[in-house]
């Protein structure tokens, strides 16, 4: 059986309850999501998917070293000048990255690694090796794999109309990038025991809850980050033309749900990356428009739980 992060009686590996209910606005927030083309959800898997890699006690120790704003980058969504991109308590020393590491290739270029014999992870956002070989990322954190899975908005110093990116996370809701990932050896296994990571180019302006601790999200009345979205658990999958693989990933969605942890250019879920691992791929296994085949209606944002008004500024450099 596969491994799932945090502990067993985490948010993020509870099922939905069978009572559940479906929020009052569940139609406006699918409406909204309903402009995104083809309404549903593409699987980020070759692109904007999350890299994370087993290491043990015999992967090289490095440090990873703050990833300074770049001199082109306005002041507006995230802050004034004087804001800076940092690393969480505890993160840039020691921090082990095997020689075959590969960040997403893409603009956010997410890593995380985790050594299960010490129940570590460390994740870091726009990480990079650098010209003299050293490794350096905007955001760094540290954290139990074991444990929780879940931090709280108090636990760092960030202010409204700030980003959370100042102190360490590396997802906008302040989630740890793992959480929710779909992971190669769950999906291969035919079984996903927890929740999964989702993102929207619809989400509340300076409205979240729990389990995110802030957002990103620019749009007035847009799905608060922190939602937990369903797909219909009564539905019939073999109707829809899936591979094992996304049959996995929608019995997940059926059973655990799916949280909305990000912005993203579209409606999506994560799954593992497979960069860097000689022969592991996503072709012939999952393709990213699968899930495409089944219709937004088939979803439901359920009953949202208290609403934290703060946030980042209103996005100009999305």
């Amino acid at each position: 059986m596969a491994r799932c992060f945090f502990s067993e009686d985490s948010f993020w590996n509870q099922p939905i309850a069978a009572d559940a209910v479906a929020d009052e606005r569940s139609d406006d927030f699918l409406e909204r999501l309903a402009v995104e083309p083809g309404g549903a959800f593409w699987i980020n898997c070759n692109e904007y998917a999350m890299p994370v890699y087993e290491v043990d006690e015999y992967t090289p120790l490095r440090t990873v070293h703050q990833r300074e704003m770049e001199p082109s980058w306005k002041p507006g969504r995230w802050a004034p000048r004087d804001k800076y991109w940092s690393h969480g308590p505890g993160f840039g020393k020691e921090v082990p990255i095997p020689d075959n590491a590969i960040p997403d290739p893409g603009t956010d270029a997410h890593l995380a690694v985790v050594d299960w014999s010490r129940n570590l992870v460390w994740d870091m956002w726009a990480a990079r090796i650098r010209p003299d070989g050293e490794w350096e990322s905007r955001t760094g954190m540290v954290y139990a794999a074991d444990g929780p899975g879940v931090w709280k908005t108090e636990d760092f110093p960030v202010k409204n109309g700030e980003s959370i990116h100042f102190y360490g996370p590396s997802r906008a809701a302040g989630v740890p990038i793992v959480a929710g990932l779909a992971m190669r050896d769950e999906i291969l296994s035919g079984e996903i025991r927890h929740k999964i990571a989702m993102a929207t180019w619809h989400n509340a302006f300076q409205q979240f809850t729990a389990p995110a601790i802030w957002t990103d999200g620019f749009e007035d009345g847009g799905l608060p980050e922190g939602a937990v979205m369903q797909l219909d658990p009564e539905l019939d999958l073999s109707k829809y033309d899936l591979s094992p693989a996304a049959r996995t990933l929608s019995r997940a969605m059926q059973r655990y749900g799916m949280v909305n942890v990000d912005n993203a250019r579209g409606n999506a879920v994560y799954t593992e990356g497979l960069y860097g691992h000689p022969g592991w791929t996503w072709d012939g296994i999952l393709s990213p428009d699968e899930l495409k085949r089944i219709p937004l209606e088939k979803y439901r944002v359920l009953k949202l739980g208290p609403i934290t008004y703060l946030g980042d500024a209103r996005s100009v450099n999305v």
